[in-house]
């Protein structure tokens, strides 16, 4: 029994390259030869919170099967976000179906204002710091869509630009000074002395 649980222990799980938030599980109806089939419908935001973030869409018979189908789509959907640090570079407002989204920059600190729906698909993109409005439809699946949509097109701006090599170019400068040859530190008085004694004696 102690080496099992020694074993068990000893694996480590590898961290997961994205996280998952289950945004929406519904039940539809599809209808076949024999009548109606129930099935599930499953909708997943993921993300790396490094600007990179996705959503998907799964069915399945079960509620787990849909899950694991909506991750699955959202891996081969995945959209890389422009951030500005923690926030985002400008304002953006998408219209997308009924939903229409409204997304503008905060300060650091501000923190996330946003519904909850809305906030999944942030906090997953990798911002902290936003403001939001939604309006028009709660729809879920929609808002979601429009969300992302707002954040694919944001674009950088002449200020990040310009922030972006004033970096490149402080991160060149301290190479260049890392890579000069230290000067030798110089001899004291009082180490000068002594040579001078031990040479006269």
């Amino acid at each position: 029994m102690a080496k099992r649980a020694h074993s068990k222990d000893s694996v480590q799980r590898e961290p997961k390259e994205f996280e998952e938030e289950v945004v929406e599980i519904s039940r539809v109806t599809k209808v076949v030869k024999g009548g109606r089939r129930l099935r599930f419908r499953a909708t997943v935001v993921i993300g790396n919170k490094k600007g990179k973030v996705g959503i998907g869409i799964g069915k399945s018979n079960e509620v787990t099967g849909a899950i694991q189908k909506a991750i699955a789509r959202a891996k081969k959907h995945l959209v890389n976000i422009i951030l500005d640090d923690t926030t985002i570079p400008h304002q953006v407002r998408i219209k997308f179906k009924a939903s229409d989204i409204l997304l503008m920059p905060a300060a650091p600190g501000t923190g996330i204002i946003a519904g909850s729906t809305i906030r999944k698909v942030i906090e997953l993109a990798g911002i902290k710091d936003i403001l939001s409005k939604c309006f028009g439809t709660t729809n879920k699946i929609s808002n979601v869509k429009a969300t992302l949509d707002a954040l694919k097109s944001l674009k950088t701006t002449p200020f990040m630009e310009l922030k972006a090599k004033k970096n490149a170019e402080k991160k060149e400068t301290q190479a260049a000074q890392a890579a000069k040859p230290q000067p030798q530190p110089t001899p004291k008085k009082e180490e000068l002395k002594e040579e001078a004694q031990q040479k006269t004696n």
